[in-house]
């Protein structure tokens, strides 16, 4: 490994595919996989989609309820033992998952799962990765980040033959992904993870010396955290995230269940397409990360948005008996790929637009702020939908209300804009720097 002295290869070279890989299973295993499973779920347990949708629901709700505490636990004690103790915590639920007797059992597991979650997810892997880079941390928080649209692309692809075949099911498919959490996560999470690089002896990126202490020019501009309170743009910010993550999370949640019962689709043709929006998702992510490079950041979300509601409404259908869902292939095609190519891309946003917004300041408390309200609108989304769906009996009255909260979000992301710090009553600091 590679020391202060420049020998050999970087440490944290070991522990960028240790932390994709544990956010990969945990994302892929606590929510994606299950809500592609719903239908199986459905025709195990004997209930309604609105039921099956409150596991995933509890995860993320229960999640970003504990976000605040679990960052103050990871600041007290460490990144490395928080990650260690969620791996944990996932391994055994995972273990117990394919040996749930009733809807309940998954009830649990899926409220245990959200601990596990708020302590090994994206804010942890974040923190420890940040600890190990500097000059290359967008690239490895970047690649880090691509492992929740591999996480929905990959791990429901690989366990449908084992899901679809009627020697095995869907219990057999998750014990699979249970072990393989086991020997690709827990265990280079055991041995691999280490707090600093000062504990293998090296420095941040492996440079030969460590980083300037001061920091540098603008990297403190920006506004405090109370007074971001106190402003429109974070409060649009805010709710414009958790329209998104509404209409993100609640067709994720029940799209395989329409493919199947409503499309007509088999459950190996509803898994490809329910996995193909998480790969124009992974498009979506680095195609427009490229372009916020070059443009403003919140007039990317904006087009993010935009695109994500154009995706939300390719799923309608207009006909002789008035407004509906499409059954065409073809159509559904195209509304995975724009939908999926928009949810890559406002997600990447999100963060980027609050940097550009309220500058560095209270950059972890204002983005933590944030975090806890789009995951509650992802929550609130997985359930509502689910129960719009048994109420009504169909996904028409589901869907027309993530069209309807995604454009909601759209407005909200147009109201935003970087805070000039005169308008915060008294204070006198020049604003925050605006990413071009």
């Amino acid at each position: 490994m590679k020391s202060a002295g420049g020998q050999g290869v970087f440490y944290g070279w070991f522990l960028v595919p240790t932390a994709c890989s544990i956010y990969l299973f945990t994302n892929g295993m606590i929510l994606f996989v299950p809500q592609n499973l719903f239908p199986r779920y459905i025709e195990t347990f004997g209930v309604t989609a609105g039921q099956v949708s409150l596991t995933t629901g509890l995860s993320l709700g229960l999640a970003a309820l504990l976000a605040p505490l679990i960052g103050a636990v990871i600041d007290r004690t460490g990144v490395v033992r928080a990650i260690r103790t969620g791996i944990v915590i996932s391994a055994v639920c995972f273990s117990l998952y394919p040996f749930a007797r009733t809807i309940n059992d998954l009830y649990v597991l899926h409220s245990l799962l959200a601990l596990s979650f708020a302590l090994s997810g994206l804010l942890a892997n974040v923190v420890l990765l940040s600890n190990w880079f500097v000059r290359r941390r967008g690239a490895v928080v970047g690649l880090l980040a691509a492992g929740s649209s591999l996480a929905g692309g990959l791990l429901p692809v690989l366990i449908s033959p084992l899901v679809v075949n009627p020697e095995f099911g869907w219990r057999w498919g998750y014990g699979a992904l249970a072990i393989a959490f086991w020997l690709l996560a827990v265990l280079p999470g055991l041995i691999l993870l280490r707090e600093t690089p000062a504990e293998v002896g090296a420095y941040p990126d492996g440079a030969a010396e460590p980083p300037a202490e001061a920091p540098q020019d603008g990297e403190r501009r920006g506004l405090t955290f109370g007074q971001a309170l106190r402003t429109r743009s974070l409060w649009c910010l805010a709710i414009g995230s958790a329209c998104v993550w509404y209409s993100i999370q609640s067709m994720n949640s029940q799209v395989t269940i329409f493919l199947e019962q409503e499309a007509g689709m088999t459950p190996a043709r509803a898994t490809l397409m329910f996995a193909s929006i998480f790969w124009f998702s992974m498009v979506g992510k680095f195609a427009f990360g490229a372009i916020s490079d070059r443009l403003q950041k919140r007039r990317v979300m904006l087009i993010t948005t935009l695109v994500l509601l154009v995706g939300c409404l390719l799923i309608f259908d207009t006909g002789a008996g008035g407004l509906g869902l499409t059954l065409d292939e073809t159509r559904l095609w195209v509304f995975i790929a724009i939908f999926g190519l928009g949810f890559g891309g406002s997600f990447t946003m999100i963060q980027l637009v609050t940097v550009e917004t309220f500058g560095q300041k209270a950059l972890g408390k204002i983005l933590g702020t944030v975090t806890l309200i789009d995951a509650l609108g992802a929550a609130a989304g997985t359930v509502i939908s689910g129960q719009l769906r048994t109420a009504t009996g169909g996904y028409l009255v589901p869907f027309a209300v993530i069209a309807l909260v995604a454009l909601v979000g759209v407005i909200n992301v147009a109201l935003i804009r970087p805070v000039q710090q005169r308008e915060v009553a008294g204070v006198q600091t020049p604003p925050p720097a605006a990413a071009a």
